[in-house]
């Protein structure tokens, strides 16, 4: 929805959310992907799977509605915030990617203090955060500007902002 766009990224508890919370707070546009664009899918086929049940299960978003968003110009800038497994296949119509990342204690601590009923809740989904997505980066895109997320927010977004050439208040 941007004439620039933005994919912000990392793994679970790098702090996503809350900074697109605070880039929208600034007055950009934001789109929160795991709200309004992710589901539970298959990776190979797109196709939607049970989220709680299906072994093949990957958080993907939704291609068609990414590349519609993309296409709309009505803003200066739009931030797309959240995670997905099939970047890949919309990768190429951001501007500049940005990959929040944290250490293996921050992560620890940021699950521990996540509710039991969200995603990342439980120990099992904790133990997968920090084996696999942390020590390994798998499904998090390449050639991305890495962002300590471990840095106070305000640096953290006026970080990107700077990046995107864009005022630190839109």
């Amino acid at each position: 929805m941007g004439i620039k766009n933005y994919l912000i990224e990392g793994v679970s508890c790098a702090g996503k959310t809350t900074v697109c919370a605070e880039l929208h707070r600034r007055g950009y546009h934001t789109v929160h992907g795991d709200r309004e664009l992710a589901y539970w899918g298959n990776l190979r086929t797109g196709e939607p799977v049970d989220g709680r049940t299906d072994e093949n299960r990957s958080w993907l978003w939704d291609v068609a509605k990414v590349k519609a968003l993309v296409a709309d110009h009505r803003h200066v800038a739009t931030f797309f915030c959240g995670g997905s497994r099939n970047s890949d296949r919309f990768i190429e119509l951001f501007d500049e990617v940005f990959v929040l990342e944290i250490d293996l204690d921050t992560l620890n601590r940021r699950l521990a203090a996540r509710p039991k009923d969200e995603w990342g809740g439980t120990a099992s989904e904790g133990e997968f955060f920090a084996r696999l997505q942390h020590q390994t980066k798998e499904g998090l895109p390449q050639n991305a500007i890495i962002i300590d997320a471990m840095a106070p927010l305000a640096t953290i977004v006026d970080t990107i902002l700077a990046h995107a050439n864009l005022p630190s208040q839109g």
